[in-house]
């Protein structure tokens, strides 16, 4: 099975079994909401422990949650540094907007010039606030950074991992 990260635990909160997440998704509402399930990965585990959320809390920089029927800090000392993950199935199309894609659809396409030029792979991309920002790796060994913006990206097509962009000027520099 597939698995996608949506948040990190970084330590217990109190008494109550409250964890502590660093959030990892752009879906928090979500997938942090009461009744939602999520897969517990303890640190150094294979096998996921399937958890219900029971209680959810923005503090500070992170999401405090309890899990249903764990609300003592003994139940929830193992999931500490653990990972919080969902898997393909529950990832719901209806969450992105027109024009957004998922990392993992991104990652790995083959990167054309509206001529045809291959430009390269996209390796990583980064999150900068105003738009995210594809480094595509060329053949050659070069890192190429490409704004996800209309200007320069025309068309994604994720079933075939091909992304037509238009090259501007000194875009490749």
């Amino acid at each position: 099975m597939e698995w996608f990260n949506v948040g990190r635990i970084v330590n217990t909160h109190g008494i109550r079994g409250e964890l502590r997440i660093l959030s990892t998704t752009d879906f928090e509402e979500e997938r942090f909401a009461v009744g939602s399930k999520l897969a517990a990965f303890k640190k150094d585990d294979k096998k996921p422990t399937w958890v219900t959320i029971s209680s959810s809390r923005r503090h500070k920089n992170f999401i405090l949650v309890t899990f249903e029927g764990m609300e003592n800090i003994n139940l929830v000392e193992p999931f500490k540094e653990g990972l919080l993950k969902v898997s393909m199935d529950q990832l719901a199309e209806d969450e992105l907007e027109d024009n957004e894609y998922y990392h993992f659809e991104i990652k790995d396409c083959e990167v054309f010039s509206e001529e045809g030029e291959l430009i390269g792979v996209v390796t990583d991309i980064l999150e900068t606030g105003a738009n995210d920002v594809w480094e595509v790796k060329a053949q050659n060994g070069k890192k190429h950074y490409i704004p996800y913006i209309e200007d320069i990206v025309k068309d994604i097509d994720v079933d075939e991992k091909k992304i037509i962009i238009h090259v501007m000027e000194g875009l490749l520099e």
